[in-house]
């Protein structure tokens, strides 16, 4: 089924329509909430070392002194393959076992060598026809590991690759669900997957989604050599489902640095237990006290949830707890229990497999991977039974009342009001008095705020 997310345009109109006053509105809304919103310190931009420390000469044109050129080092790339360690590489350019092992005990303090990853890169440079002067490792696309050999070894330091990240505005209106109005706004899965999260405490984004539900969000991207990377964070984002609207406003606190999304009143969007166990997975059966049974063919009641998906579909614990049993149960086959705070139990039947270090006694937290779906025990096909137990008494997932966890506190609540005002003037314009924009716009200039 074809996503189509329609953004009411405005024809233009005469200077005295009320269109034109609307989208004055439009734009002096957008200015103050590029002259309010919180400027502080959380992005810093850091300036890079060269990866290659090659002094140029320049003549002073007042002087008849000229210093030689630095001549350049020659580099050598790797890409790292599976299974390959770096004694493996460097072996591999003519390093000794005690040259490699002198190598890693003095990088070890900084960075463990032992974790380079598959497909990353190694880049190691050379003076021409000489020694070794350094080498540079890849971590991730934000941080780079640069060695530098000198006289007693090696001295290495991680230094940040100098990203450009730009703030941006986008919505859009669902036609069939999340991910395909992202993509067709011009954004990637990962994005949509990140505002899901943000509302899945309130809204499940498969059971709960209907045509025309819309987003409003404010979000980062990062930039490197004018190449996009990847997203930063999630600033601001708002949500219509079913009529009703969410709002979500990131914070973090001064002291701490410890951050969170709450609602415009400073409620944390985070319940004691998420919405659904399964990310986009269908629910084709529901908490019941007198059901027939697809296999006995008798009624008898149905304690649970079932969500049908996928044989290995990823199985999170909607809430932090412990584990109180993992293995086979009769009918309904690999089971997994975990008690959580305030007299609650879940119970996740039909598993195919536990995920790694799922044991009994094990501490989970909400949103973790426990397992994955399958169809063992009685089961006419693969899906997950998820079940509550309330104080020993079973209660349907769907229809009781979680509370929030804690909400802001009280001596930020100034700050944070600076920042919801803020970003409320770009999430509560009409779409239909911004022409001018397009669903992923750029909002210049571009804007830092506190983690």
């Amino acid at each position: 089924m074809r996503v189509s997310i329609k953004i009411k345009k405005n024809k233009r109109k005469k200077k005295n329509s009320p269109y034109y006053a609307l989208y004055v509105i439009f734009l002096l809304a957008v200015y103050l909430f590029l002259a309010f919103i919180p400027k502080n310190s959380e992005q810093k931009q850091t300036k890079i070392t060269p990866s290659v420390d090659e002094k140029q000469a320049h003549s002073d044109e007042n002087s008849r002194t000229v210093t030689p050129k630095t001549p350049p080092l020659k580099e050598q790339k790797i890409t790292i393959n599976r299974g390959q360690s770096l004694s493996d590489i460097l072996k591999e350019c003519e390093f000794t076992p005690l040259e490699i092992h002198k190598l890693k005990q003095d990088v070890e303090p900084v960075y463990d060598m032992a974790k380079i990853k598959a497909g990353n890169e190694l880049r190691l440079y050379y003076e021409e026809n000489g020694p070794l002067k350094c080498i540079e490792y890849d971590i991730d696309k934000e941080e780079y590991l640069k060695i530098q050999k000198n006289q007693d070894g090696y001295e290495a330091k991680i230094l940040k690759f100098p990203i450009q990240t730009k703030l941006k505005l986008m919505w859009g209106v669902i036609n069939d669900n999340l991910i395909q109005a992202v993509n067709e706004a011009g954004e990637k899965d990962f994005l949509a997957i990140a505002l899901a999260d943000i509302f899945a405490w309130d809204i499940d984004f498969y059971a709960d989604i209907r045509k025309n539900d819309s987003f409003k969000l404010v979000f980062e991207k990062k930039y490197l050599d004018g190449q996009f990377i990847g997203y930063g964070r999630i600033l601001a984002a708002q949500f219509t489902n079913q009529g009703k609207t969410f709002q979500a406003f990131r914070f973090a606190y001064p002291d701490t640095q410890e951050w969170d999304y709450f609602d415009p009143e400073g409620k944390s969007l985070r319940k004691e237990f998420l919405k659904s166990p399964i990310n986009g997975a269908r629910i084709t059966s529901r908490f019941s006290y007198s059901r027939l049974h697809p296999v006995w063919k008798v009624y008898r009641p149905h304690y649970g949830v079932d969500y049908g998906a996928p044989i290995g579909t990823p199985v999170q614990v909607t809430a932090d707890g412990t584990v109180t049993f993992m293995g086979l149960n009769g009918a309904a086959g690999r089971m997994i229990k975990i008690r959580h705070k305030n007299s609650y139990e879940t119970m996740y039947l039909h598993l195919r497999s536990y995920a790694r270090g799922i044991k009994r006694g094990a501490k989970v937290t909400s949103g973790q991977t426990i397992g994955h779906v399958g169809s063992s025990g009685t089961s006419t096909g693969p899906h997950l039974d998820y079940r509550i137990k309330y104080h020993g008494k079973y209660i349907n997932p769907l229809a009781h009342k979680f509370k929030p966890v804690g909400p802001l506190r009280e001596e930020f609540k100034n700050e944070y009001m600076v920042v919801v005002s803020s970003f409320q003037l770009a999430l509560n314009v009409p779409l239909f008095v911004s022409p001018g924009l397009t669903k992923s716009s750029l909002i210049p200039p571009y804007i830092t705020s506190n983690r």
